[in-house]
């Protein structure tokens, strides 16, 4: 396995573990700047990912830290993209869909991903280069590696010529445009069947056939794609910005991503 995927592996690993013990507390929660939610959680979970990545001496963009300036940030060529707890919004409701999110990106592509659903203890994780990705079902968020590989299953999205197409929703942010895009398939003829999740578990729905397809018409920031894309990319799934027709791109000078849609 690639060095930098192991050891993205292993601190997701250990920030599930510490979001968990928070999760079973009466923690609180404060608002950040823009108004979104922070939580205990939060805050230990990307200090023990800062804590593993940081021996890596490759630069992070993570949602919790404070973020290094573009004139900067422009002439790294590789850099780590953290969300610790993606969904923080779904681990203040309890339901479960939140997500650590870690992904190595190079050259503006995120090339490997790891995305851990702690309440669960489920962990997607993927190689671009080899086109791969991999579903384990762990037992403890101290498994290591060797079990993580063991408990591993080959992710494989849906075929793509079926009448009935299975469209990814937002738990919390749901949009008028999502809903056209989903009034166009009917009126062309299709049968549409909704598939509501929270976090970057939509990307993973499809990565791994459970859905067809993820249009996002909402506000998104490179940490709750990048690993998730990842992912996607590895098994042959597109992310492509509804701007460019390109793939989303990492370490912008603005880190809020384009709309963007996900599929085979």
């Amino acid at each position: 396995m690639n060095k930098n995927l192991a050891i993205a592996i292993e601190a997701s690993l250990k920030a599930g573990k510490v979001i968990m013990e928070v999760y079973d507390t009466a923690f609180n929660v404060e608002l950040k700047d823009d108004k979104s939610p922070l939580t205990e959680a939060d805050k230990k979970a990307n200090d023990i990912i800062n804590s593993y990545l940081f021996d890596t001496d490759i630069p992070i963009i993570s949602e919790e830290n404070k973020q290094t300036d573009y004139n900067v940030r422009s002439k790294w060529t590789d850099c780590w993209v953290v969300d610790p707890v993606d969904g923080t919004k779904e681990f203040i409701k309890r339901n479960g869909e939140f997500t650590v999110n870690i992904a190595y990106v190079k050259n503006g592509l995120p090339i490997l991903g790891v995305i851990y659903v702690p309440a669960i203890k489920v962990l997607y994780f993927a190689d671009v280069s080899n086109n791969l990705a991999h579903k384990a079902q762990l037992e403890s968020h101290d498994a290591l590696i060797d079990e993580v590989v063991k408990n591993s299953e080959i992710l494989k999205p849906k075929r793509t010529d079926s009448n009935e197409v299975h469209v990814v929703g937002s738990r919390s942010h749901m949009s008028q445009e999502t809903l056209d895009f989903v009034e166009n398939l009917k009126q062309s003829g299709k049968s549409v069947e909704i598939v509501s999740k929270g976090s970057s578990l939509k990307f993973c729905l499809v990565a791994e056939g459970q859905a067809d397809v993820y249009p996002r018409y909402a506000p998104t920031m490179e940490w709750d794609t990048a690993a998730g894309q990842a992912i996607c990319n590895a098994v042959g799934v597109q992310v492509i910005s509804h701007e460019t027709n390109q793939p989303l791109l990492y370490n912008k000078e603005n880190l809020l991503n384009p709309w963007f849609l996900v599929s085979k």
